[in-house]
């Protein structure tokens, strides 16, 4: 399975550890759960088989309820359970401990450690931690930005991490010790980052500003109108999502002339937020709550997606299907259907907000979702059943998250800090891939 996001693709997964153990336990020739279908089975282990690969879509059934109900469907995935809690995955994992007599789980982190005063230690009912989970860490936090981090970018190859800011600057750190080798000022609010090679884009009021990263070669690309809030590239052309509901079009031409502006993309009524390139189509989401989709051949909107009732914050593309994510505090699936147009299979409910998604495989190649929320937090779901992998705490709001090859990935938040995360146990050969790069910064 494939996670598209606007600068990451990432692999076909395995399957999970709760997928086999199920093979194991049930006998063959032994019927799918039926309770399990119905997405309510609450046996651990159960006899029956749990078997999410007998249907092409894995979001048949979700759909199917949908339809007959006229209603989205429940806030839990197709096949939540409490087999899919993390205490279950502990077990999976085959972690003998028991407790006759369990405390309630931690899931909020303390306010008081976050301010460095709480005095109450291991005594706090709170978590004194920037996370919770076990198969991730984080690796460091780079201080600097004095606003909120508003674009993130590690081009391919490079030992740099680029950073942008609604202080006015661009940030470029050393992947190797971790310390800011240059500050930017850039006379602007830093409005989103993009990338593709050895170019970093970043989106400002009423400007594109593109760097070489290989040459050093820089140009200010005119033809905005207000903020740019989203950038994607794909098909030799770079988009961009403005403050007035317009898509902007530049093609790539040639070394003395390379972002040629084309007819720009209209449709949307308030600005543009969200865009990604999938499938030979460009999806972009937009303030007016809607997604509308670009045939990149003709240029033409072939279809709008109304679902949400809010803010459209982010896109992303996973195999087959087209993730959606909005301030209405839902994250949505959309499939294809016979006829070609996208509907939605699948709705996610969450208790707040979303601001961001990205999307990157574990140490293991299973796909998994980050998601950040208004309350400060970022879920991580595995996908397809949106199972919570873990959470990450923050002081303010995760604006920006980025993913990079290694397992890597980064949160940017509304107070300035940049975070550097990595999924443990990664392969050797994958991490190799980048230059020793964050593992110890």
């Amino acid at each position: 399975m494939d996670i598209k996001t606007a600068r990451s693709t990432v692999g076909r997964p395995q399957k999970s550890a709760a997928h086999h153990n199920q093979l194991r336990t049930a006998p063959a020739g032994h019927n799918v759960c039926s309770f399990w279908l119905k997405g309510r089975c609450n046996r651990n282990p159960c006899k029956y088989l749990h078997d999410a690969s007998l249907a092409p879509n894995v979001y048949h059934r979700a759909a199917k309820q949908s339809s007959d109900t006229g209603e989205d469907c429940p806030g839990k995935g197709p096949e939540s359970s409490p087999v899919n809690s993390a205490s279950s995955t502990s077990r999976e994992r085959g972690d003998s401990t028991t407790d006759k007599n369990p405390q309630k789980p931690r899931e909020k982190v303390c306010h008081y450690w976050i301010s460095g005063n709480c005095v109450k230690g291991d005594a706090c009912p709170s978590l004194h931690s920037w996370f919770q989970g076990v198969d991730f860490a984080m690796l460091a936090k780079l201080k600097g930005h004095k606003k909120c981090v508003s674009g993130i970018a590690l081009p391919p190859g490079s030992t740099k991490l680029y950073s942008g800011s609604k202080d006015g600057t661009a940030r470029i750190w050393d992947c190797h010790t971790g310390q800011c080798v240059q500050v930017v000022n850039l006379g602007g609010e830093v409005g989103c980052f993009g990338y593709e090679g050895p170019w970093v884009f970043v989106g400002m009021p009423n400007t594109v500003k593109a760097w070489n990263t290989h040459n050093g070669a820089s140009y200010d690309i005119s033809g905005a109108v207000g903020q740019v809030y989203a950038m994607e590239v794909g098909k030799n052309m770079l988009f961009a999502g403005v403050q007035d509901g317009a898509i902007l079009v530049w093609k790539g031409c040639s070394e003395a002339d390379p972002f040629q502006m084309a007819a720009p993309l209209t449709g949307h009524n308030r600005a543009v937020v969200s865009l990604i390139v999938g499938r030979g189509r460009l999806y972009s989401g937009s303030i007016d709550r809607t997604i509308r989709v670009w045939d990149l051949h003709t240029m033409e909107c072939v279809q709008e997606l109304v679902g949400h009732t809010d803010v459209v914050m982010s896109l992303l593309c996973w195999d087959q299907y087209l993730i959606s994510g909005s301030l209405d505090q839902t994250v949505k699936v959309w499939i294809a259907t016979e006829g070609g147009s996208l509907e939605v299979a699948y709705t996610h409910h969450v208790d707040h907000g979303i601001l961001a998604m990205s999307g990157m495989t574990d140490a293991g190649g299973k796909p998994v979702l980050l998601c950040a929320c208004i309350d400060n937090t970022v879920h991580l779901y595995e996908l397809p059943s949106f199972t919570e992998r873990g959470k990450i705490f923050s002081r303010r709001e995760v604006r920006t998250l980025q993913t990079a090859p290694g397992g890597l990935f980064f949160t940017g938040d509304d107070a300035g800090m940049l975070t550097v995360w990595n999924w443990l146990d990664f392969p050797k050969s994958q991490k190799e891939q980048l230059p020793h790069s964050m593992e110890s910064c």
